[in-house]
């Protein structure tokens, strides 16, 4: 096997491969990318067998097909620190030589036929979602969930999808983010699908998602879902367990106060309330009175804050307590420039914030004694 490559290039897909293989692993083997060259293209597997990718290298020079297993930490470093624009990469059965104009690095070779396969796409029923959508998606559910958790399957993104739409929904059990866009069915894929992505696979797969207006092919199956892009393949097994109803979640009431707030204006505002707060006093009291939020915090071991910004309200004065961390995460995923919906109830109830574009965030409040 022999390919020349553009160094810039294909660094970047082999990144993405390299953050899938296992830094350390019982099988040795999956500490590689397997390369499969043939007459036209050259692809890159990486697996850790719950998560696997296989990558298409753009635009390569192939001299002589065939396959190859590298080391993922000495070919990053190579391809990190050369400044060559391109790079020879020749594999023999006990060897692997890369050069450049001025350097020459000879690896040693693994047998590629023990490295274990990662799933194609052939399905012929599956869904299509524009990129730039799923990336959305990802985007604002993810960093709502929780990895360390033992309860329900909230280590995951549950993904719902029906007839043209998909809703995304990340939760922790003291907030939930859900979000929905737009899909197209292709053939027959099973009907309302739900099925748990783990965050960390949801990372992985936000990596390779293309941009505009290029769509992705999703197949998802009992136990794992794949991924089909222009970079190539991605496969995931699925978080088993059962999610929690998060319809339950979002709030139902009659009465309510609904503001419209600026989302860079609140986060500047909530940003510096929350520099007198400490990791056991991590509560902002949001206070809505007279066409005004007051955002305070009082900390006895470090201080106290108070900032104040305008708001259209005008009903009875009105306060909750809110861990400003889970309302940082809200406001940084949205555009700045934009707005959202408050939805607030009263001090003890759940608050409800909502955007234009179907994104919906549940905040549990702070009971007096956490605050």
């Amino acid at each position: 096997m022999k390919i020349k490559i553009n160094r810039e290039s294909f660094f970047k897909v082999f990144q993405i491969a390299a953050a899938v293989a296992p830094a350390r692993s019982p099988k040795t083997i999956l500490q590689n990318i397997k390369l499969d060259v043939t007459a036209d293209t050259v692809i890159l597997t990486a697996t850790d067998t719950e998560v696997g990718v296989r990558l298409t290298v753009p635009n390569p020079e192939i001299m002589n097909p065939g396959k190859a297993v590298v080391p993922v930490s000495r070919l990053s470093m190579i391809l990190r620190e050369s400044n060559d624009e391109f790079l020879t990469i020749n594999a023999s059965d006990d060897k692997i030589l890369i050069t450049g104009q001025n350097s020459r690095f000879e690896l040693q070779a693994q047998n590629p036929d023990e490295f274990p396969d990662v799933a194609y796409f052939d399905d012929k029923d599956f869904y299509e979602v524009q990129g730039s959508v799923f990336k959305e998606l990802i985007k604002r559910t993810l960093f709502a969930t929780d990895s360390e958790s033992s309860r329900y399957a909230l280590g995951g993104v549950l993904l719902e999808m029906g007839d043209d739409t998909v809703i995304a929904v990340g939760t922790d059990g003291r907030r939930l983010a859900k979000m929905e866009g737009s899909l197209d069915k292709v053939g027959n894929p099973k009907p309302e699908t739900a099925t748990i992505v783990p965050s960390r696979s949801m990372q992985l797969m936000e990596r390779i998602l293309p941009e505009g207006d290029t769509k992705v092919q999703i197949s998802t199956r009992a136990n794992d879902l794949l991924m089909k892009g222009p970079s190539g393949v991605f496969y995931t097994r699925l978080v088993e367990g059962r999610f929690p109803k998060w319809r339950d979640v979002l709030p139902k009431r009659d009465k309510t106060n609904r503001i419209d707030i600026p989302v860079g204006q609140m986060y500047t505002a909530l940003r510096q309330a929350a520099i007198v707060t400490s990791e056991e006093s991590r509560g902002v009291d949001f206070t809505f009175k007279d066409g005004s939020l007051v955002l305070t915090n009082n900390t006895a071991e470090v201080g106290q804050s108070r900032i104040e910004m305008p708001v259209a309200y005008t009903s009875d004065e009105l306060t909750i307590t809110l861990d400003h961390r889970y309302v940082a995460d809200f406001l940084k995923v949205l555009p700045q420039e934009k707005s959202f919906i408050f939805d607030v109830e009263n001090g003890e109830a759940a608050v409800y914030c909502e955007t234009e574009d179907k994104y919906g965030y549940v905040i549990m409040p702070l009971s007096k004694d956490r605050r």
